[in-house]
């Protein structure tokens, strides 16, 4: 299965966990898996079918590149980066 980091910012939406392993052959099915075990998840990380913006996933220390149909290993490491504001 691979694993997923969670954010400091997503942990709220699941009760502290850091990271967590999940089945899914892409990302949109990494992401499906998370929302079934952590409800409100899917909602932080896509928006209209795509990844949100602000959002970048990185499979095994790369930047996706093919959005949500990027292909996922069954021991790949998942990041999700939220975008930084500021000024």
């Amino acid at each position: 299965m691979a694993t997923v980091f969670i954010p400091p910012l997503m942990r709220r939406h699941t009760g502290g966990v850091e990271q967590v392993e999940v089945e899914g052959a892409t990302l949109r099915l990494i992401i499906e898996a998370l929302e079934e075990r952590f409800p409100g998840v899917k909602q932080r990380l896509m928006q209209d079918g795509q990844i949100m913006p602000g959002v970048a996933a990185s499979i095994d220390g790369e930047t996706e590149t093919m959005g949500l149909i990027q292909p996922v290993q069954p021991d790949s490491e998942i990041h999700f980066i939220p975008a930084i504001g500021g000024g």
